[in-house]
């Protein structure tokens, strides 16, 4: 039995601690949150973990085995590396860290002292991604020409990370998964549209191995919730939306054809297949329960999670590169030398 202690019962944390909760092999042993109301709210749903405001405590508790780092961004390097050096297991929100010298630092405590560090980046585990990582790899869309990504809402604004750091992390870890390329180099262009001093939209571009483009669209200001991937190949194409609840994911058997032509103003002729469309039947598994099991699992074996420390820091490290190309008007920064 893995004893967990959870940090933070805000907005993502009861679904942590639901699932931590209902899986098997897993007791919820300690919440910790400065709120008075969110600790009453978590005695009341789990009245057989004690809860208490600060997390100093529940770090240092010797009957846990792993915590769950669920507070805002600025602490989870501190939070968490207390967890590592307690000689816990540590589970982090994403983003990992504000900066890549802190991650680096995590990734290097967990590996000394052998402990598994998770970065919880949901989508990797859901099962509509693993099918369209299934798709690219077996050659189903053919050679993929681009990969173009649209994450926008009206808000929810985030106090101390700006909209790049709050949706882009989603969309960099499932596009790297997805395709199976690295990036190379980040452009990024973003603004702060109703002047609250944090950047409220951003269109970002990643500049892949192979010469492969992928779009990312942010916004917190736009009046519909968009989730949406197009990734557009050789072969065909396809349709991730997320919020189609009965066709999350289609396929279309369409394409462009060109033919050379040897002379003549039109160099080229295209011509344009239309086929049919098709849409999966995909697991309902829930993505976080998922990833859940996984951390548990890598803890009992002593393994490395698919989002382990280091694809946690290699996401930070695309998340600074995006910030320092905003600030110089969307040149290109080159993140060759990240995390792999």
């Amino acid at each position: 039995m893995i004893r967990l202690g959870l940090i933070g019962f805000g907005h993502w944390g009861p679904n942590l601690a639901r699932n931590f909760n209902t899986v098997d092999g897993c007791r919820l042993t300690a919440i910790a949150d400065l709120s008075p109301k969110r600790r009453a709210l978590a005695r009341r749903l789990y009245p057989h973990a004690r809860v208490v405001a600060g997390a100093a405590g529940l770090i240092r508790a010797r009957d846990i085995d792993a915590v769950a780092v669920a507070s805002p961004v600025s602490v989870h390097y501190s939070f968490a590396r207390a967890v590592l050096m307690s000689g816990k297991h540590a589970w982090i929100e994403k983003p990992m860290t504000t900066g890549l010298a802190q991650a680096r630092d995590l990734v290097k405590i967990a590996e000394t002292r052998k402990r598994v560090l998770f970065v919880d980046h949901t989508m990797v585990y859901s099962s509509v991604v693993n099918r369209m990582r299934g798709l690219v790899a077996q050659g189903e869309l053919g050679k993929v020409y681009y990969y173009d990504a649209v994450r926008i809402n009206l808000g929810l604004f985030q106090h101390d990370v700006n909209v790049i750091w709050d949706l882009a992390p989603h969309d960099f870890s499932i596009m790297e998964h997805v395709l199976g390329v690295r990036v190379r180099g980040v452009s990024a262009l973003s603004r702060d549209c109703v002047g609250s001093g944090v950047e409220d939209m951003a269109y970002l571009t990643l500049h892949c191995e192979g010469g492969l483009l992928a779009h990312f669209h942010l916004n917190w200001l736009s009046p519909v919730k968009i989730r949406r991937v197009i990734i557009g190949g050789s072969r065909k194409m396809l349709l991730w939306d997320e919020q189609n609840p009965d066709e999350k994911l289609r396929i279309y058997d369409k394409g462009v054809m060109v033919k050379a032509r040897e002379e003549g103003l039109h160099r080229f002729h295209a011509s344009y297949r239309i086929g049919g469309m098709h849409a999966p039947v995909l697991e309902s598994a829930e993505p976080l329960a998922t990833a859940v099991s996984c951390f548990l699992e890598c803890i009992r074996k002593g393994t490395r999670p698919l989002t382990d420390g280091r694809a946690g820091a290699r996401m930070v490290g695309l998340l600074e590169a995006a910030d320092r190309s905003a600030r110089r008007g969307g040149a290109v920064e080159d993140v060759a030398g990240l995390p792999g």
